[in-house]
């Protein structure tokens, strides 16, 4: 829900922009600059910073999917980071990917000869 209305704000910013500008000030050149660079700022400022706080904080939405040919086995939060544990039984190991701001500078571990689903002797 954040997330909905995070964006309404930035629209709504936008909008008012280019109404003040076009309505009020008589140039539209300028409200659609400006408009532009405000939505352009709240994308970034979403995708870099602001998604995964949302999520985990403020039960806002995001979407992973597992690389085809893998199995999830968990996910779990660092900080505002999500790391997610997959099993891919092809290569026999598993996998903790981080999904960090922006998916910049992303953390992975993997571990050979991990075989999650044979039972311990």
């Amino acid at each position: 829900m954040i997330t909905y209305l995070y964006w309404f704000a930035a629209i709504a910013v936008a909008i008012a922009l280019v109404y003040g500008f076009t309505v009020v000030g008589k140039n539209w050149k300028a409200g659609a600059v400006l408009a532009l660079i405000v939505l352009v700022v709240a994308w970034g400022t979403y995708y870099f910073r602001l998604q995964q706080v949302f999520v985990k904080h403020y039960g806002g939405v995001m979407t992973i999917s597992v690389p085809k040919g893998q199995l999830h086995l968990g996910a779990t939060w660092k900080d505002d980071n999500l790391w997610i544990e997959n099993y891919d039984p092809a290569t026999n190991s598993c996998y903790f990917t981080e999904y960090s701001k922006g998916n910049l500078l992303q953390g992975k571990v993997t571990i050979k000869d991990c075989n999650p689903m044979m039972p311990q002797k």
